[in-house]
């Protein structure tokens, strides 16, 4: 199952960004999302969320 990112607890810093293996994530306006057809869940991005609104 793909992790999905809180948009009301994304604060947009980009952290998770380069942490993904597989480049899943990308800026959607003023927040990240994860791509589920790419996302590996190997929780790279999780671990490294500031504001924790990173989850599976």
């Amino acid at each position: 199952m793909a992790y999905k990112i809180d948009s009301g607890k994304c604060v947009n810093c980009g952290a998770c960004e380069p942490e993904c293996p597989v480049e899943a994530i990308s800026e959607n306006g003023d927040v990240r999302t994860i791509d589920a057809d790419k996302c590996i869940s190997c929780g790279s991005c999780a671990s490294t969320c500031p504001s924790e609104a990173i989850s599976e």
